[in-house]
């Protein structure tokens, strides 16, 4: 390739050319970067699940700004999270009916 400025040959990937210093090509900036809210959500699936969740679920629908960087973390975080709230669900429900079982007395008083 040749510099349209000043007529020397330069290198096909050249930006600048390296004798007059005139921009003869371009930079590709890469739309990349950290998804932070689905790696905040992972995290926040084992210790909050609905925040968790809430996050991951942001983190999932942000991930093509990010070249897809962040989805598969984000999706483990929505599953783990709605697995974690499945299961306080029922250790509840279960405890509550032990309680409750507990205060009746079966015995027949005569």
């Amino acid at each position: 390739m040749y510099c349209k400025n000043c007529g020397k040959e330069i290198d096909d990937k050249a930006i600048v050319c390296p004798y007059c210093g005139v921009q003869v090509g371009s930079v590709q900036q890469q739309q990349s970067g950290t998804n932070v809210v689905a790696i905040v959500g992972f995290i926040f699936a084992f210790l909050m699940p609905l925040v968790g969740l809430i996050c991951s679920i942001i983190g999932k629908n942000k991930a093509d700004e990010y070249g897809g960087n962040g989805r598969g973390l984000a999706t483990a975080g929505i599953v783990i999270s709605i697995i974690e709230m499945v299961l306080v669900i029922v250790i509840y429900a279960a405890v509550a009916c032990a309680i409750i079982n507990e205060g009746i007395n079966y015995e027949i008083i005569y």
